[in-house]
């Protein structure tokens, strides 16, 4: 069984390998900006509104210029509004042009622009990472979710990080509903790509049935 189940696993991670970061443009990195454009992916992906339009919405901010904590406050409110706009996120664009401007400067006054300092200050501790992380505008709980469950392929100390999402995909696919019993079925460095294939699976963009045949065959 543990033999499929890491075939299951290998068959998703060839169909599904990307994280919503890189799906997003983001060149993840332990580095203020890369971190900084994750939290506003974490940010967007948090409404209610399909993931793919989350992300475009990401790409158009990050082509717009606003990669750092400081280029997204000097924007204006409305420019944030338009590159949301560009990206589809229309339902929830006013709102949250607002946060991201009280995001960044909240950012800048707090952690110096620098979300390696949030991370230091956490010391190791993933309930002292959410419960900061939850102090950013329209990061609640799934928010803080998301942003460790992608900084997990560079920060080591958060991994196996294993969200509800995550965990949902898992069953559907019949693996083990666990963060160490996932960690078991792929190496180190491919977990964080593993934990976003799997929300695709719990998402429904991704098809349990297609990759069970497929790692059966």
């Amino acid at each position: 069984m543990a033999a499929d189940d890491r075939r299951t696993a290998q068959v998703l991670l060839e169909r599904q390998g990307r994280t919503y970061a890189e799906e997003a443009g983001i060149r993840l990195a332990d580095r203020p900006a890369p971190l900084y454009q994750l939290l506003v992916l974490a940010t967007l992906l948090s409404t209610r509104i399909r993931a793919s339009v989350a992300v475009a919405a990401t790409r158009e901010l990050i082509a717009a210029g606003y990669r750092t904590p400081q280029a997204m406050e000097a924007a204006s409110w409305q420019d944030r509004v338009d590159a949301l706009g560009r990206g589809h996120y229309r339902r929830y664009d006013e709102r949250t042009a607002t946060m991201l401007g009280t995001g960044a400067r909240l950012c800048l006054d707090r952690w110096r622009g620098d979300l390696r300092r949030l991370h230091r200050e956490a010391d190791g501790d993933r309930q002292a990472l959410r419960r900061l992380l939850t102090e950013f505008p329209g990061i609640g709980p799934t928010g803080a979710d998301i942003f460790l469950r992608e900084a997990q392929t560079v920060w080591p100390d958060v991994r196996p990080y294993a969200d509800r999402r995550t965990l949902s995909g898992a069953r559907r696919l019949g693996l083990p509903a666990n963060p160490q019993g996932l960690a078991g079925l792929v190496g180190e460095d491919e977990f964080g790509r593993l934990a976003s294939a799997l929300v695709r699976v719990a998402l429904g963009q991704e098809s349990a049935a297609e990759v069970t045949r497929t790692a059966a065959g």
